[in-house]
């Protein structure tokens, strides 16, 4: 157990999919456009609806941030990803499952959650990206086959 208790209302952890796009040498990241993380540049996604498949989660997620379409490949890795409020209460907690996408088509074009969405060299996304999950992912993905 870690922390404070939950915020009133909070029953338990979401499902969140974050997905790794690889184009070639680049990879695609997106600037959230909520919390938590609002304004940092990190992977597209969101959260999983009911009745949905994890590998449709991800395809669809991208699609309605950034306007791409991809082929998700497989799950990379899942994290808990939990932030609190200052006076230490858990005001997030999602499981993100990361998974691993090959790109079909398009360009991309921040909509959605997505405040801007872009291609980046692996080095640039990896400077670019906050958290150190994410950061690890980029790493990775980096060295996946092509």
């Amino acid at each position: 157990m870690s922390g404070a208790p939950p915020k009133p209302g909070i029953i338990a952890p979401g499902v969140g999919v974050a997905v790794a796009v690889r184009k070639g040498d680049q990879i695609l990241i997106i600037r959230r456009g909520k919390e938590p993380g609002y304004g940092v540049w990190s992977l597209p996604g969101g959260s999983q609806e009911f009745g949905e498949r994890l590998l449709e989660t991800a395809a669809r997620e991208v699609m309605e941030e950034t306007g791409i379409t991809v082929r998700p490949v497989r799950v990379l890795t899942a994290i808990d990803a939990m932030t609190h409020d200052g006076d230490g209460a858990l005001r997030y907690h999602f499981t993100i499952v990361e998974v691993f996408a090959e790109w079909v088509a398009g360009e991309p074009v921040a909509a959605g959650d997505a405040l801007d969405a872009r291609w980046a060299t692996f080095a640039e996304a990896e400077e670019l990206v906050h958290w150190p999950e994410t950061k690890e992912t980029v790493r990775v993905v980096a060295r996946e086959p092509r």
